[in-house]
């Protein structure tokens, strides 16, 4: 097949996928958006928002018309880290143990309230979207090629939580936060519920027209082919190391920021951009790419000095002037 044409179909399935989610997922635009890109940028996606948001309806739509098995784990307090990755069975039968794998190893996973999980547990799923693999005992079992979770937070209740580190935070390629829909989506958002409620739920999708993952891994290496402008590059470079260097813009900034973005930080804004200009149908990444993802990909990376943080500053609120202050090229 010619590559030119294999390209537009790729683009052409994409699209469609898009379509489809947002007939799922009504007045979550931006959720589907990001989900598609961390699955095009091979990454894994933080969401926060109240309950009832379609958080979970997302991911397992998106499940749905992927090549893939899907597994929901909801994290609680007494969970345990060998609920996540699986242990060794004793098999009195046969006199030997055998390892028996827990839900991280499915393709999509989503890791529902993970601030509800103590730090033992937390690190057992950060290490495992890290490495790709996971080790118990003195064996280390690859996980699936295709890889991508999904991680929840509430942000209502305080109680009982375990808030994820900073520098654990920094594993997530985007930390999104989504909120309230507005008074014509609710609408609808009725609407569908009343006609699931009528046809007892999702259409189930056909395997023939799910996304294989060979076409997610050619997405990707697509993605990664985009044109880049080292104007843009250094743009985008030059964004990361103001969040590190804030004095040299504004001394106000250099107050308000404690710690800045890490190399990771860099390597997630241009995936995620280009990413999202593949998606919009473009062969080239351009400046409102990078500025449009840059809050949700650096927001959880740029961390607030005490004194901000009690003036009201959080980390999107600090990349939004990093936006402000740094001149496009």
């Amino acid at each position: 097949m010619d590559t030119a044409v294999a390209n537009s179909r790729l683009r052409e399935r994409f699209g469609a996928l898009r379509a489809e989610l947002a007939q799922e997922i009504v007045g979550q635009d931006a959720l589907i958006e990001r989900l598609l890109i961390a699955l095009l940028a091979d990454g894994h996606l933080l969401v926060e928002g109240a309950p009832g948001l379609a958080k979970t309806t997302a991911i397992r739509a998106l499940a749905a018309r992927l090549e893939s098995d899907f597994a929901r784990i909801q994290f609680t307090p007494d969970l345990l880290p060998a609920d996540l990755t699986g242990s060794d069975v004793w098999l009195p039968q046969d006199g030997r143990f055998e390892f028996q794998p827990g839900p991280v190893f499915h393709s999509i996973l989503l890791a529902d309230e993970i601030n509800r999980a103590p730090a033992k547990v937390q690190s057992a799923l950060l290490e495992a979207m890290g490495e790709r693999q996971v080790t118990v005992g003195r064996r280390t079992w690859p996980l699936p090629e295709l890889f991508l979770v999904m991680a929840t937070q509430n942000p209502i209740e305080q109680e009982g939580t375990f808030p994820l580190p900073e520098a654990q935070l920094d594993r997530f390629l985007m930390y999104v936060r989504i909120g309230y829909p507005e008074a014509g989506v609710e609408t609808e958002i009725l609407r569908l519920a009343r006609e699931r409620a009528r046809t007892g739920g999702m259409t189930p999708v056909p395997v023939a027209e799910r996304v294989g993952q060979d076409e997610v891994f050619a997405a990707r290496s697509e993605v990664l082919g985009l044109h880049l402008a080292p104007p843009l590059e250094r743009y985008l470079v030059e964004l990361v190391l103001a969040s590190r260097e804030p004095a040299r813009y504004e001394a106000a900034l250099a107050r308000r920021i404690a710690w800045g973005a890490s190399p990771r930080g860099s390597i997630a804004l241009e995936r995620c951009a280009r990413a999202r200009a593949w998606l919009a149908g473009r062969d080239y990444v351009i400046p409102e790419d990078v500025r449009a993802i840059a809050p949700d990909v650096l927001g959880h990376r740029v961390l607030p000095s005490f004194e901000a943080s009690a003036e009201g500053w959080d980390g999107p609120r600090l990349v939004a002037e990093l936006l402000r202050l740094v001149p496009l090229p």
